[in-house]
């Protein structure tokens, strides 16, 4: 049955996602077409902002507790994130853990395509420069590389949500691969449907194992068996946690300690959930008050969705921007080499 607590949690993500996109990411498009890269660095910024939101709410306001152990993360190292699929919600609830052993911006989360056309969601996600794939490797993999070309090109050290199995991930592009174990003593949301029925995980445990690059396996069936072993050790860690006393540590703690102390967590997530809290009903006075911003809301919605359909995603568009900067300063180079 809906519970008042699951109408609270996704109309707060919806509502704050919807205007968010239009009002805090729209004013900052143009931008991508004079400067990718500090196009990129502010809008992972916004959408960090509204990252914190589910993280207050499930912590704040639904009381739930979480625990991370293992190897924690290194912060501005660049990695890909592999993790077992206990339920649909995992990525979100593993903002849990980012906000405090790493920074929520640098995070990119590999989707199915179908998800860049909800409305809000959809569209913050392209302005974060998620990737997205059409789940065939044949037509995913130029794509892919691509991506992570223009991320290693700009510098920005992200850390890449997915399963890396048959993608090379080695060399230049990445210092390490971190494996998270995620598990849930009580209380499993497996679906949408169950977060909006009010079933929130009353604790959320995290184990991280770090893997610095230079161990991972290069060639691709090396890496399919590296894969498969890290699996098998990850089934019989959650065979352990289920079975035993539902914990991944005897001590409950990261060798490595957190980036951000628990009061500056705090901190971040009053301060999240006051704005969140806020800012949705002030753009619905402002939408009401004001004819420009009415006029403004549909062209931009109409934007989010012409653009789509025309070049198939603002992450494309953007990464079409860069290849054209890079193009242009690569001849620029070229024309003043010395002869």
């Amino acid at each position: 049955m809906v519970s008042w607590k699951g109408i609270y949690f996704v109309l707060a993500l919806f509502l704050g996602s919807l205007f968010g996109s239009i009002f805090m990411l729209g004013p900052f498009l143009p931008l991508m077409f004079i400067s990718p890269a500090w196009y990129r660095w502010i809008t992972d910024c916004v959408v960090a902002t509204w990252l914190t939101l589910p993280v207050a709410l499930l912590e704040m306001v639904f009381g739930a507790k979480v625990i991370v152990t293992g190897d924690g993360f290194v912060p501005g190292e660049r990695s890909v994130i592999i993790m077992n699929h206990r339920t649909r919600m995992d990525w979100m609830f593993l903002w849990n853990c980012l906000l405090r052993y790493s920074y929520l911006r640098r995070e990119k989360i590999c989707l199915k395509s179908s998800l860049k056309s909800i409305p809000g969601f959809g569209w913050a996600m392209q302005v974060a420069a998620f990737v997205f794939i059409q789940r065939k490797w044949e037509e995913d993999k130029s794509h892919f590389e691509k991506m992570l070309d223009y991320f290693c090109d700009i510098r920005e050290p992200l850390q890449l949500l997915i399963f890396p199995e048959g993608t090379d991930l080695t060399g230049d592009n990445l210092d390490a691969i971190h494996d998270i174990t995620v598990a849930y003593p009580q209380n499993i949301p497996q679906t949408e449907k169950h977060l909006l029925n009010g079933n929130f995980p009353k604790e959320i445990h995290f184990h991280v194992q770090r893997y610095p690059i230079e161990t991972v396996p290069t060639s691709k069936e090396e890496l399919q068996l590296w894969c498969r072993k890290r699996w098998e050790e990850k089934e019989e860690r959650l065979r352990l946690f289920y079975e035993g006393g539902k914990c991944f540590s005897a001590t409950g703690q990261s060798i490595i300690p957190p980036c951000k102390s628990e009061l500056r967590v705090l901190a971040v997530k009053c301060i999240s959930l006051l704005y969140w809290t806020v800012f949705p009903p002030g753009m619905l006075a402002l939408l009401y008050l004001y004819s420009f911003a009415r006029w403004y809301f549909a062209a931009m919605v109409v934007f989010f969705v012409a653009q789509q359909k025309v070049f198939g995603g603002l992450e494309l568009i953007e990464l079409a921007c860069h290849r054209y900067f890079k193009k242009q300063q690569k001849f620029h180079d070229t024309k003043i080499k010395p002869n």
